[in-house]
């Protein structure tokens, strides 16, 4: 079996954190086992966040899995492990434009964001279950 490549970085979604939080979601094997291939590589790759995805991540948490594991996820955010990004305006301009020019795809403005950011910081994947990063062009990490 080959081994995927070394990376250096990666950018979580809200979808990846939604499948760690709850053993239900149909993603919750893969999304674990990505995480212990993530823990396993030597040097860990800086893992990121923006600021929507922890607003949005956040409020699926607590809708779906109650205020303790909502609470959960923000000091996990807070440890220092993960690198928070807030996204800019120039950001938002971009990720606006994506939306606008991708008229057959129904992007959501935090994952257009989340796009621009990956692009803007050169981030090589992103850990996410939702279709949208594939279908914009980016790298999306498997088990």
């Amino acid at each position: 079996m080959t081994r995927p490549p070394l990376l250096h970085s990666v950018l979580v979604d809200s979808s990846a954190y939604h499948a760690l939080a709850y053993p239900g979601d149909d993603n919750h094997h893969s999304a674990l086992a990505i995480l212990e291939r993530l823990e396993q590589q030597s040097p860990r790759p800086r893992v990121f966040i923006t600021n929507f995805v922890q607003a949005e991540t956040h409020a699926l948490l607590l809708n779906r899995l109650g205020r303790a594991v909502a609470m959960r996820f923000l000091a996990a955010v807070a440890d220092g492990r993960t690198t928070l990004i807030r996204v800019t305006a120039d950001d938002e301009q971009r990720a606006l434009s994506i939306i606008e020019r991708y008229t057959d795809k129904a992007f959501s403005l935090t994952d257009a964001t989340s796009f621009v950011v990956m692009e803007r910081l050169g981030i090589e994947a992103a850990f996410a279950f939702d279709r949208d990063f594939r279908q914009y062009g980016l790298p999306v990490l498997q088990p």
